[in-house]
């Protein structure tokens, strides 16, 4: 009954702050780090401290799948060089440095301990960066580096810090065998996590049923994670590869009504498991100190040199980001080169004339890569990082999930172990406070520039235009939808040809007229009449429902038709 009430506590305080978060205008991350402090010092309120495999097993898996398929393919692809550096390289290079710092502090530490300690608080999480981002309005291009270093990096630190506990331990004979063992993760995890979203997204296209299909994306990521966990591969680099390759292949081979469903329902795990952590960041913060022995290190000392590693962390990460974007400012004129290859190349097989099946097919290949090239160098063009967007990459260096599950995971034969912990939970807690309480101040300092919501609303209407051509070239041959016995009735096709080219034609409305006009297009009246119609008909199924007159599932029935239609409807937030 106790853990069941604390549930509902603790989903009530999450609520209520995510609501508090959207009016004051303060990531709900931060927010709830504070509230967990503040709890966890109030008479009465139990000692938290849950088991890292709880965390790395049960949290951690889901949490990362729910990021991976919301990441588009090709924006991960275009950032690529930025993602590996800062989710790989500065990964590394920060768990060797924090390592190496800490072994030169603490007596008695060995230099395998402290750098799984390094490998502990070197991976930032995205999540209180990225809420706050877009809240403010920061670059796409910003937050897709955010949003991909956050999910590579968790890998990279999980297995750094697995080969670093064995070579504590013995298990590794040397940097040769280290090197081996954490390629070895990586390989396998890759292949075990395509595997895992090719074969589901299989059988889920093959399921007819949204409920049946919803249980099974549940059950992705821990399918995922566990067979590259029992290889001693990376389980959560696994359940990335499994996310985007299902995020990816989605719209293709999944069924409407299930990718609806699923956009719900990972946006709602997502949203308690996140804040769910941040809150339980706080609530451990009185057991912790608790546990410290004071014989060995003060806790005074303990957060001092917490501290220290901080302020170390942001220095690399600053080192490591300006020279980065330096690098990414020359890749235009590389990418131009390239793309230059290959317009020559297409030129030439343009002036054969007549080709062949071979060249034929060749030529559509080129076509399609200078097409991506092209678009990739104007996007590089378009969105190139400068000074501004590299200072707020450099502060966006918050710690968070992994940090917390990983400090607990340390074994109880390291020396200082309570120490240590407390080291990695106060790097976490002052980055997201200090660091996640300063970025929307420093991102409005910058004055940094966004979304254009006017060139989206223009791409948006160009989009459609192009949608609606290719649609309508179905109803030239409408016998080849109907078959060739069906007469299709000329007005029918009339009201396809209207009701196709309504979304477009309201979507250019949307770019050219200001927000008052909006309000009085032909469109948005149509949009408002529809479902003033529909609520006179939600009142009278409701009236029916109290007559009792119709039988449940009819009225159940009539329900979903109304909400589905209404869901059509209703305006999208920015719509």
């Amino acid at each position: 009954m106790e853990l069941g009430l604390l549930g509902i506590i603790g989903i009530a305080v999450l609520v209520g702050v995510a609501v508090l978060s959207n009016r004051v205008g303060v990531a709900a991350p931060l927010i709830l780090v504070v509230v967990g402090i503040g709890l966890s010092f109030v008479p009465g309120v139990p000692s938290f401290s849950i088991p890292d495999e709880w965390i790395l097993t049960g949290i951690l898996p889901p949490l990362l799948y729910a990021a991976a398929i919301k990441t588009p393919v090709t924006d991960f692809r275009r950032n690529l060089t930025p993602i590996a550096s800062l989710s790989v390289a500065l990964v590394v290079v920060s768990a060797l440095v924090t390592g190496l710092l800490l072994h030169a502090l603490l007596p008695g530490l060995g230099l395998a301990a402290a750098i799984a300690l390094g490998a502990v608080i070197s991976p930032p999480d995205a999540v209180a960066a990225t809420s706050i981002g877009r809240r403010l309005g920061l670059p796409p291009r910003l937050l897709t580096v955010l949003e991909g270093e956050g999910l590579v990096n968790d890998a990279t630190a999980l297995v750094l810090l697995r080969s670093a506990i064995a070579a504590s331990a013995g298990a590794l004979s040397g940097l040769g065998a280290a090197l081996a063992d954490f390629a070895f993760a990586v390989v396998v995890a890759v292949v075990v996590g395509y595997a895992v979203g090719a074969v589901t997204v299989l059988v889920r296209s093959r399921l007819d049923d949204p409920v049946l299909d919803t249980a099974l994306s549940l059950a992705v990521p821990f399918i995922a994670f566990l067979p590259a966990e029992e290889l001693h591969a990376s389980g959560v680099l696994a359940v990335v590869v499994a996310g985007i390759y299902t995020g990816h292949h989605s719209a293709s081979r999944i069924d409407a009504r299930a990718r609806i469903s699923d956009n719900v329902n990972w946006r709602t795990v997502q949203f308690l498991l996140e804040n769910g952590v941040f809150l339980l960041i706080g609530l451990e913060i009185r057991g912790l100190l608790r546990s410290i022995d004071q014989s060995l290190l003060t806790v005074g000392q303990t957060i001092l040199i917490g501290l220290l590693a901080t302020l170390v962390l942001i220095l690399l990460r600053f080192l490591w980001v300006f020279p980065l974007v330096l690098l990414m400012r020359r890749l235009p004129s590389r990418a131009e080169r390239r793309t230059l290859q290959l317009s020559r190349g297409l030129g030439r097989l343009r002036k054969l004339g007549t080709l062949d099946a071979r060249q034929e097919r060749r030529k559509r290949a080129l076509t399609r890569l200078y097409q991506r090239r092209k678009a990739d160098l104007d996007l590089e063009r378009r969105e190139g990082f400068g000074w501004k967007g590299a200072t707020v990459l450099g502060w966006s260096g918050m710690r968070g999930v992994v940090t917390l599950a990983a400090a607990q995971s340390l074994p109880e034969s390291f020396a200082y172990r309570e120490q240590l912990v407390l080291i990695a939970f106060t790097v976490a807690v002052t980055t997201l406070l200090v660091q996640g309480g300063t970025l929307p101040a420093l991102i409005r300092v910058l004055k940094i520039e966004g979304i254009d919501v006017d060139a989206d609303r223009e791409e948006s209407a160009t989009l459609f235009d192009e949608l609606r051509t290719e649609g309508l070239r179905v109803l030239d041959d409408p016998q080849a939808v109907m078959g060739e016995d069906v007469e299709v009735d000329d007005d029918v096709l009339d009201r396809v040809r209207a009701d196709t080219g309504m979304r477009t034609e309201f979507e250019w409305e949307k770019a050219r007229l200001p927000e008052q006009k909006l309000v009085r297009s032909p469109h948005r009246q149509y949009r408002d009449l529809r479902l003033a119609v529909l609520e006179a008909e939600r009142q009278a199924l409701l009236a029916a429902r109290a007559r009792g007159t119709y039988s449940s599932r009819v009225l159940a029935k009539a329900q979903r038709i109304l909400d589905v239609e209404e869901t059509r409807l209703r305006p999208r937030s920015g719509a």
